[in-house]
Parts: structure tokens; C-alpha cells; sequence
């Protein structure tokens, strides 16, 4: 999709532009491109997807080309501040979800969902609709669909006359599908919210606010789910450390030259 909305303050991070925003700054620029009839893509970063952009070129150039790009995990945001080019907070991308919905329903801006099983996409609409009684839903569609399907649902979403469109799939094919079909939406926020539907159908329990404040949501989940993710998280941290360690001797070299 194209950058033509972010026209904020932003670091350098990693090879990456990243937007230094709090929450509600971030919440105003989707409202005022829904207001402009622009069209915006948001992208979120945490370790986990900093480390993965290493190894998979593609997934860091749909990253790349979102015209906002924020801080969705909290080592992001420390890592930003030891490297010397600090982020205001952390945008955890379910916040922002939330957030949304929440400003939608008051302004009356349609939304479209797209992602999750079936039967877990069917209990999330019945909780937003729960808490958010005034919300406009445009339309939705699982995650579950057929290679080959995406122009029809892309279509789909343009015909809703989608405000919002919420890509509720796993990193990188919500990325991928979002560089490719994003700007045939029409839609004018588009937000990749990964796990997001679950959390919101009550599938996953986010982690308590003293873990999410102290950077250790992956702590908690590790905890949920210790065979699958366990290993996992202890690999991806310390590879996490190991780039942010290269990007400080990168820039201290780069402070020396200049």
C-alpha cells in the first residue's frame, strides 16, 4: 500500500522507519484518513517479528511499505531508547484494536473482519457485539479460505465500503496478504492484528498488566503454553539481543566516521 499518511516524527530502527507515537496520536491518524479518504496500512513490530524479518525479506519489506509502523512489544520500545532513538510507548497492536473498535462505534465507521476459524471469528462478533452494541459491521470472513480466494475477498471488502478492515492472521501471511491486496480493499485503516479475534472471543487470556508494563507478556504465554512456545521465546529473545547488541556497535562505528 502506498505511504502517503504518516507524516509524523519517526526512528530508525533496525532498517526500519519506525513511527514515535503514543496510542491516541496513533488512534487520530486512522481517523483522519478514514476523514481524508486516504488509504492507510499500519504495521506493528516486536522481538519476535524483528528477528523473523532477518531471515524472511519479504516479510520485512511488507512491513516496510505500511505507511505506519508502530512499537507493538516492549522490547522494541527499551531496545529504541538503548540504541539512542526513543519511542514515546509502546502500541501493542490488541490495544490499538480495541481502541478502534471503540472510536468506530462512536463514529459510526464501518468495519470489516478477516481472520480466525470459523467458529472462533463467530464467538468474537458476538462479544464486540457485546461491547460495542453501536459498532457498524461492514461484513467478515474466516482465515480459512482457499489459496486463490483473496481477490474474491478483497472484492468483498471493497463492497462492504470497509472504513476499517482488521486482519485477524498470524505473521507473515497477514502481512503478505495485506501487500498484495490491501489497496484493492479500498478499505481506509487497514490493521493486522494477529491474535487479536482470539483474545477478544476469549480463546487466549492476555497476560496481567504487571507482566505487560515490565515487557513479559512473552513470560505469561510461555507459561500457558510451554511445549509449543517455551523454546521458542528463549531462541527469539536472545537472538533479539544478539541484533540489538550488532545495531549498537553499528551505530557506535557510524558515530566515529562522522
Amino acid at each position: 500500500m502506498s505511504h502517503g499518511t504518516g507524516d509524523g516524527p519517526q526512528r530508525e530502527l533496525f532498517g526500519l522507519p519506525v513511527d514515535a507515537l503514543t496510542m491516541d496520536q496513533a488512534v487520530a491518524r486512522c481517523t483522519d484518513a478514514i476523514d481524508h479518504g486516504q488509504q492507510m496500512s499500519i504495521g506493528v513490530i516486536n522481538a519476535a517479528k524483528v528477528v523473523s524479518m532477518q531471515r524472511n525479506p519479504q516479510l520485512r519489506q511488507a512491513v516496510a511499505d505500511c505507511d505506519m509502523v508502530l512499537a507493538d512489544g516492549q522490547a522494541v520500545v527499551w531496545a529504541s531508547r538503548i540504541l539512542g532513538a526513543p519511542l514515546p510507548e509502546r502500541v501493542a497492536g490488541v490495544d490499538l484494536f480495541m481502541k478502534l473498535l471503540a472510536v468506530a462505534e462512536q463514529r459510526g465507521d464501518r468495519v470489516y473482519f478477516l481472520g480466525a476459524r470459523p467458529e472462533v471469528l463467530a464467538r468474537m462478533l458476538e462479544q464486540a457485539g457485546r461491547l460495542f452494541p453501536g459498532l457498524l459491521v461492514a461484513g467478515s470472513h474466516d482465515g480459512y479460505y482457499q489459496a486463490g480466494q483473496e481477490g474474491e475477498i478483497a472484492e468483498d471488502i471493497r463492497r462492504c465500503q470497509t472504513d476499517i478492515l482488521f486482519v485477524g492472521m498470524s505473521s507473515p501471511r497477514k502481512e503478505l496478504f495485506l501487500d498484495e491486496w490491501g489497496t484493492a480493499t479500498k478499505a481506509h485503516v487497514v490493521h493486522g492484528v494477529g491474535g487479536s479475534f482470539d483474545i477478544l472471543a476469549g480463546l487466549t487470556r492476555r497476560a496481567p498488566m504487571w507482566y505487560q508494563e515490565h515487557g513479559l507478556e512473552w513470560l505469561y504465554r510461555a507459561y500457558q503454553e510451554p511445549v509449543r512456545l517455551g523454546r521458542r521465546y528463549l531462541t527469539t529473545n536472545l537472538s533479539f539481543m544478539a541484533l540489538v547488541g550488532r545495531e549498537m556497535l553499528r551505530r557506535d562505528k557510524a558515530g566515529e566516521r562522522a
